[in-house]
C-alpha cells in the first residue's frame, strides 16, 4: 500500500443517509454520467474507430459479468484493452494464470498476452473505463462506490460479503483515492468496507477530486 488510507471520515449520521443522501446520490450519478457522455462523446467515438484497424479488429466493447448490489449481477463495459478470446489464452498457460489469479487477478502489462498496444495505453490512462457511464445510466452503478468484483473475489470478503454487497458499486472509490491497482487484497477488503461504513457526499467528493488527481498522475493505473 502506498501509505495508510485516509480515516478522517468517521462522523455518521444514519437518519440523514436514509432521507437525504441516497436519493441525492441516484441524481447526482444520472446528471454526472449523462453529462459526462456528452461531453466525451468526440473522444468516444474516436476511440472506438481505432477497433476497425490493425490488431484491434474486433469487439469495441469488453463486457464481463460483476456483482453488485444485494449481489444482483451485471454485465460492466470497458473499451476492449486485450485481444479476442483473451481469457482462453491466459488459461492455455497453466503457470501464468495461476500467477494471475495470486496476483489478485492482475498481471503486469508487460507479461500479459492478452493486453494490445492500444489496450495498454487506455488503461495507464484510465480511458478504458469510459463505457461505464452507461453503466451508472442504467443504475448499475454509481459514480462513487466498491469496485464490481468477480465471483472469485467475493469470496475473500467471506462474512463481510453481505456488507460490501449492501452498496452499489462505483466507477471509482476509496480503493481508487487509496492506491488502486497498487494496492491488492487483503488491504484492498480493508478500504472497501470503510467506505461501506462511512459512506456519506463528503466523502464521495473526496473520492471524486483524489480519483481525478491519481488519473492525472496515472497512479496505479495497468
Amino acid at each position: 500500500m502506498e501509505k495508510e488510507f485516509d480515516k478522517r471520515y468517521v462522523k455518521r449520521n444514519p437518519h440523514y443517509e436514509s432521507i437525504f443522501y441516497l436519493p441525492f446520490k441516484r441524481m447526482i450519478d444520472f446528471t454526472g454520467a449523462l453529462t459526462a457522455i456528452l461531453i466525451l462523446l468526440p473522444l468516444l467515438l474516436i476511440i472506438s474507430t481505432f477497433y476497425l484497424y490493425g490488431e484491434n479488429k474486433g469487439n469495441i466493447l469488453f463486457k464481463q459479468k460483476r456483482i453488485g448490489l444485494n449481489g444482483n449481477e451485471f454485465y460492466i463495459y470497458k473499451f476492449r484493452s486485450m485481444i479476442v478470446n483473451a481469457e482462453e489464452c491466459l488459461r492455455r498457460d497453466s503457470l501464468l494464470y495461476t500467477k494471475y489469479v495470486e496476483n489478485n487477478y492482475k498481471l503486469d502489462p508487460h507479461e500479459d498476452p492478452r493486453i494490445t498496444k492500444l489496450g495498454c495505453f487506455l488503461r495507464k490512462t484510465s480511458l478504458d473505463e469510459l463505457p461505464q457511464f452507461f453503466n451508472v445510466l442504467m443504475g448499475d452503478m454509481s459514480l462513487v462506490g466498491p469496485r464490481p468484483v468477480l465471483n472469485e473475489e467475493l469470496l475473500l470478503y467471506k462474512d463481510r460479503k453481505n456488507d460490501f454487497l449492501s452498496v452499489k458499486p462505483g466507477i471509482t472509490g476509496y480503493w481508487q483515492a487509496n492506491g488502486r491497482s497498487n494496492v491488492g487484497y487483503p488491504e484492498r477488503l480493508d478500504i472497501e468496507l470503510y467506505y461501506v461504513e462511512h459512506k456519506c457526499l463528503k466523502l464521495d467528493i473526496y473520492i471524486l477530486f483524489q480519483t481525478f488527481y491519481k488519473v492525472l498522475m496515472r497512479s496505479g493505473a495497468y
